[in-house]
């Protein structure tokens, strides 16, 4: 695949998560019982960052979790070498009944890694509100899913691939468009 474009910089990932920890705490009337939790990998760190923010903006913690989805993919069968999941734990370190989970991820397509975050949640507690973090929204939905606080919108055709670079994983801040 080829680059079409570098649609955010380090720069503009910096300040769209900015305003998503503005948006967060001013819909949550603040951050009690607020648990940032990402979705493994990129959602991780994202969701960290965010806590940061909201950490300066509110002068105190909000919890944060990690969610590893892997066993509630309903394409588990096709993310696999060996037929074996990789499976690397979950670790939110709050009971989640009656806390409103903002959900962190990086990229919002189809809606099916969503769905699957939720049925995990769903299994640990319940929660009393579920809310959507992306950096990117790329459009082209399979379920009826939407973001509640959004980095930036892509439109793309089904051809192209967005990819999230970040420097914990990938020693760049960066969103491509990708094109066959």
């Amino acid at each position: 695949m080829n680059e079409k474009a570098i649609v955010l910089d380090e720069k503009a990932i910096s300040r769209a998560l900015t305003r998503i920890a503005h948006e967060i705490i001013e819909k949550n009337k603040g951050i009690e019982d607020c648990i940032l939790v990402g979705i493994r990998t990129r959602g991780i760190f994202l969701a960290d960052r965010l806590a940061k923010r909201i950490g300066q903006i509110e002068s105190k913690e909000i919890q944060l979790g990690e969610l590893d989805i892997t066993l509630y993919r309903d394409d588990l069968s096709t993310k696999t070498n060996d037929g074996e999941p990789v499976v690397k734990g979950s670790d939110i370190p709050v009971p989640i009944t009656d806390k409103k989970i903002i959900l962190v991820d990086d990229v919002l397509f189809t809606g099916r890694t969503v769905r699957a975050a939720m049925d995990a949640l769903v299994d640990m507690g319940r929660p009393s509100q579920i809310q959507l973090a992306v950096l990117v929204d790329r459009g082209h939905r399979e379920l009826p899913i939407r973001a509640d606080y959004v980095g930036k919108n892509i439109p793309t055709s089904q051809s192209e691939k967005v990819t999230v670079t970040l420097t914990e994983v990938d020693d760049l801040d960066q969103v491509t468009i990708l094109e066959k």
